[in-house]
């Protein structure tokens, strides 16, 4: 069984949604590429168009990055070449121009973001990492997401994100459950564990001690020193930790 203590999961802190900056937009080719030129992993999110189109993009709605109204789920492929990101010459990427643009040049965890029915956009990532090379884990607080890669592609790590998620919008039950993370070892088979950075250290992750730990998202170097302590990794924006 392999030693996830001594893999790329703890080796170098993941820049969130690529290394990125008012020059390089987040969840970009360019942010991509000024982590790979930096030396770090890669987190990022995925998400499906109406064409099914697998792309790059963290928000429902496209006004904080793209300025524009509506939302990318009823996007297709023809139409990004229109959104730019912050102003920039960026446009929102496909995953397939991703894992080209990163070509195995970092490792990647990929953040699948699905509120709806499991299967179609885990099997569409399946698809596409089925001849990508590079290092890669999936990760998502759905633990039915993460069920699924289990049993379709359980060569691929998978990692259960959760926190108190005190700001998001959800049902009691479903935060309740996320924050104690109850169905990450029976139902996820989570591989590791990525937690609220600012919650650490807390009961909850401390019964999943034998799994590495990530913490998401740090945010400066002050927060970096205080939560290394309490995990095997961390993931920031907005700074570069002085590890």
């Amino acid at each position: 069984m392999q030693d996830l203590f001594k893999t790329w999961l703890v080796e170098t802190p993941i820049a969130h949604r690529g290394f990125h900056n008012k020059d390089f937009p987040e969840n970009s080719i360019s942010a991509f590429k000024n982590a790979i030129t930096h030396g770090y992993a890669i987190e990022l999110d995925v998400q499906m168009l109406s064409d099914d189109t697998v792309v790059v993009f963290h928000d429902e709605s496209l006004s904080r990055m793209t300025g524009n109204d509506g939302y990318l789920k009823f996007l297709t492929k023809q139409d990004l070449p229109f959104l730019k990101l912050k102003g920039s010459k960026e446009t929102i990427p496909t995953l397939n121009e991703t894992l080209k643009a990163i070509d195995g040049k970092a490792p990647i965890i990929i953040e699948i973001k699905n509120n709806s029915k499991v299967g179609k956009l885990e099997q569409k990532v399946i698809e596409e990492l089925s001849s990508y090379k590079g290092e890669v884990a999936v990760a998502s607080f759905n633990p039915l997401v993460l069920a699924y890669f289990k049993q379709h592609a359980p060569h691929l790590l998978r990692g259960q994100l959760s926190g108190y998620l005190k700001n998001v919008k959800m049902k009691f039950f479903t935060r309740w459950a996320l924050k104690r993370m109850v169905l990450a070892k029976k139902v996820a088979c989570a591989d590791f564990i990525m937690y609220e950075a600012k919650t650490l250290p807390n009961r909850f992750v401390r019964k999943f001690k034998k799994l590495p730990l990530l913490a998401w998202t740090v945010r400066s170097q002050e927060e970096y020193l205080n939560v290394v302590k309490y995990c095997d990794n961390v993931i920031f924006e907005g700074f570069e930790p002085k590890i």
